[in-house]
């Protein structure tokens, strides 16, 4: 390797989501110089504004809880759901290794994952996991500790934050939602434990509680800083350094600078997808066109792919994101990922046309890629609309729309987007829908909801379905009909949480060139490679669940050999 270097290193890490600060850490705690670059002024990533589920097949907190789980299972049923270019051999890679990467994790880190009884998206199909337990979520962590980083420490998105600025974790948004004992009493001490945050509060509208994504991102930005491993903010990549067939740096501009850093052992790309560059998503992802509504951060513009594809390396699957329905608030940067709401009771979506057409509690990945099929088939579901009633409005948060707050108190840009009659005809004439096709859509949804059914897509009868439905409705927990006026609607459009296409890796995470062979010295992770999902979304937080998995295999890979 040339000596003509501003800094060298043993590992560069490009990009501080969660794939990459655990690769960088894992390589620390093997001995190695490490040095991570982000381009944005933030850092964790699209991983810090997630939920930050982990999907982990045959976990030991599986086990703890009682649900022995399979590898083999979890390699038949993400197997039969992936591409068919995907190899047999990464998703065994990822299936073999999650574990034992969480495992690590757990013994290296102050972050504690649970399994949660979340199942499985395609949970009938053989391998499948309808009592859940594959899927796993971070506990809160003090956020304190991070101390200044905090502030750079990128937001929670909006729809895992109470206000704006009040962090939750999975469990406490069921006792607010379903407004369960002591629901007031929490909320309560919560705000109190928010504002007497002094003389922090004074500073910033950080919540230093950390929940969900910004658990994980401050929890592995912790351990990096116990271990040493710098962050430069601000970084961006702007070229890999290639010689003699091997890449043995980069370049990052820094502080107005462009250097060029040396990796003595390689470089790990794990800067996230296209999501955000318009210009690729035309190219390649004609399903979900829209950058504005996909709930990737701004940074996730494809450089590190681009910066491969410059070396010779191979890309696959990349028409491929991962689809989600959005609501979309203007003036934000980015959509707001629907989940829970679409399998509440005393809802439903329908099409410019006035007419259901999909499943509305199945999974956001599904949602979302069936939205985006009729878009481009009929031209009417961008936007759909999400319809409910007067019950419905004053039971649970639409998007950005909560329950205890007045229509004439909401956010003036969400009541330019909330439709609103005291009859179907009327809140159709609102939504630009035909008032008859409307009206003979909710009466016959009515009709069957109200025994529970729903003959024409079925809602309700998944486990996956009924994990979000209201428990306190019965038959169904996903059904009942919207019968009390005023009603309501709020255009949902086709979105996704990111692309999932990138760069051909192998089980090793190592980058491939056009002729199938590594690449010496480079490894993509997360969203900047190609998924060993494929199109598919086998169950929640199969996201960032790889993305860790091959950032340890990765660093791994490069370092092992100088662990103790």
């Amino acid at each position: 390797m040339s000596g003509n270097w501003d800094k060298e290193v043993d590992v560069l890490v490009v990009g501080s989501g969660a794939g990459g600060m655990l690769s960088a850490l894992v390589a620390a705690k093997n001995h190695a110089d490490v040095l991570i670059v982000e381009k944005e002024a933030l850092w964790g990533g699209t991983s810090a504004t997630s939920g930050a589920g982990i999907w982990i097949p045959a976990s030991d907190q599986a086990a703890e809880a009682g649900f022995h789980d399979k590898v083999e299972d979890a390699f038949t049923y993400v197997r039969a759901l992936s591409a068919d270019n995907v190899p047999d051999a990464n998703i065994r890679a990822y299936v073999e290794n999650a574990a034992r990467m969480l495992r690590w994790m757990g013994a290296n880190t102050p972050l504690e994952y649970h399994a949660f009884p979340y199942p499985d998206d395609h949970a009938e199909n053989p391998g499948g996991s309808p009592t859940g337990y594959r899927t796993h979520m971070p506990l809160p962590l003090d956020g304190r500790a991070l101390g200044d980083d905090v502030r750079t420490l990128r937001f929670a998105s909006p729809a895992a934050s109470l206000f704006g600025y009040l962090n939750w974790h999975f469990d406490e948004t069921y006792l607010l939602l379903f407004r369960g004992p002591g629901w007031f009493t929490h909320l309560a001490k919560s705000l109190l434990r928010y504002w007497l945050d002094w003389p922090f509060r004074f500073t910033s509208r950080k919540d230093r509680r950390l929940t969900l994504g910004n658990a994980l991102a401050g929890g592995l930005r912790l351990a990096l800083k116990e271990a040493g491993v710098p962050l430069w903010l601000k970084s961006p990549l702007e070229g890999l350094v290639e010689e003699e067939g091997k890449v043995t740096g980069a370049l990052v501009r820094h502080q107005g600078k462009l250097l060029r850093i040396g990796a003595r052992k390689g470089v790990v790309l794990a800067a996230g997808g296209f999501d955000k560059n318009q210009a690729m998503r035309d190219e390649h992802a004609p399903l979900y066109p829209k950058a504005l509504y996909s709930g990737g951060t701004g940074g996730n513009t494809g450089d590190a792919i681009r910066a491969g594809q410059e070396l010779g390396a191979g890309t696959m699957n990349m028409q491929s994101a991962w689809a989600a329905p959005v609501f979309y608030v203007p003036g934000e940067d980015r959509g707001r990922l629907c989940t829970i709401e679409r399998a509440l009771p005393g809802c439903m979506m329908v099409s410019q046309s006035g007419m259901r057409y999909l499943n509305e509690a199945a999974s956001y990945h599904i949602v979302g890629q069936q939205m985006a099929r009729r878009e481009r088939e009929q031209g009417d579901a961008s936007p759909s609309w999400f319809v409910f009633d007067h019950t419905y409005r004053h039971s649970y948060p639409v998007g950005p729309v909560y329950p205890l707050v007045p229509d004439w108190a909401q956010n003036g840009m969400v009541k330019t987007i909330l439709k609103k009659g005291r009859t179907i005809a009327e809140l159709a004439r609102a939504m630009g829908v035909d008032a008859v096709t409307l009206e003979a859509t909710v009466s016959r949804f009515n009709q069957h909801a109200a025994k529970g059914e729903d003959p024409d897509f079925h809602r309700g009868d998944a486990a996956y379905d009924r994990m979000y439905g209201d428990p306190r409705v019965s038959p169904n927990p996903c059904l009942r009909p919207l019968d009390k006026g005023p009603f309501y609607a709020i255009p949902i459009y086709p979105g996704d949480i990111g692309t999932n296409g990138g760069l051909t890796t192998d089980a090793r995470a190592r980058v491939l060139g056009a002729d199938g062979k590594p690449i010496p010295g480079l490894y993509a992770i997360g969203n900047s490679a190609a998924s060993a999902m494929g199109e598919s979304y086998p169950g929640a937080g199969v996201t960032i669940g790889p993305a860790l998995t091959f950032g340890y295999i990765a660093a791994q890979d490069m370092t092992g050999s100088n662990a103790e």
